[in-house]
């Protein structure tokens, strides 16, 4: 199991998931109105908008949240206008960071990343200067249920499933980033029950994190993930997983 994933599963555990709600529905309406601002109202026409509801469906978001975030992007409803762009950074030991950043205000947004990543054991890197280690996929990380490997291929390999692993009491799967939305469609034909589902990026290679540099990392990652001009953080750290259920308990 990937570092990304067991990241992902321990956020799940940790829990405060109605804490954590309203700051996630607000970086998944941000991502729903930019991408209607690029591509137009209509998800069938609209590649990144549909995977974008997929996601705020995962959420379980409600659907008039996800249709006024659409209006806001196409212009029917008043809305703010958003900057996106990366910023890449680094953690303990050299992980790779990559964030993904959508903004009213650059100049706030970096001096705030950059702070938080100074304050917390990290630095700012300089552009590619670790995006070259990443690459874009889809992924989704599920509850097992009575689900098999086989049923699971059976229902979405045609939908563009690239990858399934077992991680013990939990499935991770993949798929190109542009299958995102039709993977999404052929699992909820299964009534799966999603720990995780977005669009990510990967690490090609992973840095091996132990002892209190698991904490650092969590700490570091934790803080990060609290700015609201950042959508999502990508890292290649691969951290003991007993350190990170320690973290968790």
């Amino acid at each position: 199991m990937s570092g990304h994933n067991k990241w992902s599963k321990i956020k799940h555990k940790k829990g405060a998931a109605d804490a954590k709600k309203g700051k996630i529905y607000t970086k998944l309406i941000k991502e729903l109105t930019i991408a209607a601002k690029l591509g137009g109202g209509d998800p069938d026409g609209n590649p990144r908008l549909r995977t974008a509801i997929a996601a705020a469906r995962a959420e379980n978001m409600p659907n008039d949240n996800v249709d006024r975030a659409i209006k806001k992007g196409t212009g029917e409803l008043e809305g703010v206008s958003y900057e996106e762009f990366t910023l890449e950074g680094y953690g303990p030991n050299g992980v790779g960071i990559m964030l993904d950043i959508l903004t009213d205000n650059r100049n706030r947004a970096v001096a705030e990343v950059r702070s938080t990543l100074t304050k917390n054991g990290g630095n700012m890197g300089a552009d590619g200067s670790v995006s070259w280690n990443f690459e874009k996929k889809g992924m989704f990380i599920i509850e097992k249920g009575g689900l098999t490997e086989d049923k699971i291929m059976e229902a979405a390999i045609d939908a563009g499933l690239e990858d399934i692993s077992d991680d013990g009491d939990s499935f991770t799967l993949t798929c190109p980033p542009e299958a995102f939305a039709d993977v999404k469609d052929a699992l909820d034909k299964l009534n799966v029950k999603y720990i995780s589902a977005e669009v990510a990026r990967v690490g090609k290679t992973t840095v091996d994190l132990k002892g209190g540099d698991v904490g650092k990392m969590v700490k570091l990652l934790e803080k990060i993930e609290d700015i609201d001009d950042v959508q999502k953080v990508h890292h290649n750290a691969d951290m003991d997983e007993a350190e990170l259920e320690k973290l968790a308990s």
